[in-house]
């Protein structure tokens, strides 16, 4: 059950990141300025090659994650989700220390709750 619960949380986090793809390499300069408020409207056209690089390796996270749910090794899966779990976990608590607490709540935290899933699992 612990298991199942631990792969739901890492799809959630990749489609959070396929989302944060689309927003930072599709949505930049239009639905973005309604999601980053705090960054001053005149950036976003030109910032909106570094957003894309950004979304990009968000979608590399979320490539990685969903990857991690095809793995036939049961250990292997787990180390790779893992993995990717905490380059998620990483991100938002240096997100949220250099740019938004927000951060950590919608990035950090989902990350953060797989790992503690995927551990308890092995450790239960």
């Amino acid at each position: 059950m612990i298991l199942l619960l631990a792969k739901i949380v890492v799809v959630i986090v990749a489609l959070l990141h396929v989302y944060f793809l689309w927003l930072e390499m599709f949505a930049w300069t239009t639905k973005a300025k309604k999601v980053f408020r705090q960054f001053p409207e005149d950036l976003f056209e030109p910032t909106k090659t570094l957003a894309a690089n950004q979304g990009l390796y968000n979608g590399f996270l979320a490539a990685g994650l969903l990857w991690s749910l095809f793995i036939q090794d049961p250990i292997w899966q787990i180390n790779v989700a893992l993995f990717f779990l905490g380059c998620v976990a990483v991100a938002g608590i240096y997100g949220a220390l250099t740019a938004s607490k927000k951060i950590l709540v919608v990035q950090g935290f989902p990350a953060l709750l797989g790992i503690v899933l995927f551990l308890l699992h092995l450790f239960l």
